[in-house]
């Protein structure tokens, strides 16, 4: 028997002052995008913005139907709009925020759809995206690759690709 440990990295900051403007910035975007959110069922808004390669940014919210739980969310919507307007785009950063009526301060990470999605998206472009998480205050979460959210990841490898 061999046992093998799995560590993912997580940069921890308490307050936004501590990140760059950059990273300010595409987290207030993430916050405006989940005033679009259409979330009748959860009411749980959330919003995500991606940084491009050529500093654009794009936004997203989750968006729900009457089949609830059907839906897609923030993060899906983002990448896909990002791939469908910006295909020679390579993201950088992409932060997720959310309200709702429990008022969490601790960041929530992305469902595990999301997670398999970002890990491919990442596999397509060749190049790692930062995910920046907040919750609607308290400390700030900077993941650098959608690998340290999902280490035993499932890719084209398996399907002999």
């Amino acid at each position: 028997m061999i046992k093998k440990i799995i560590q993912s990295t997580i940069t921890e900051y308490n307050k936004p002052s501590e990140l760059s403007a950059e990273d300010r910035n595409l987290l207030n975007e993430a916050g405006k995008a989940t005033g679009n959110s259409y979330s009748p069922y959860s009411e749980f808004k959330v919003g995500a913005a991606a940084l491009l390669s050529n500093g654009e940014i794009v936004t997203g919210s989750n968006q729900e139907n009457a089949s609830y739980p059907i839906g897609i969310c923030a993060e899906r919507v983002t990448l896909s709009a990002v791939s469908a307007v910006h295909p020679k785009q390579k993201i950088v950063s992409l932060a997720i925020t959310f309200k709702s009526k429990m008022k969490w301060s601790t960041p929530v990470s992305p469902c595990g759809i999301c997670r398999q999605t970002l890990l491919e998206y990442e596999q397509r472009q060749k190049k790692n995206i930062r995910i920046i998480l907040r919750g609607e205050g308290g400390k700030i979460q900077i993941i650098e690759s959608a690998k340290d959210l999902l280490p035993l990841y499932f890719d084209k490898s398996v399907l002999g690709k």
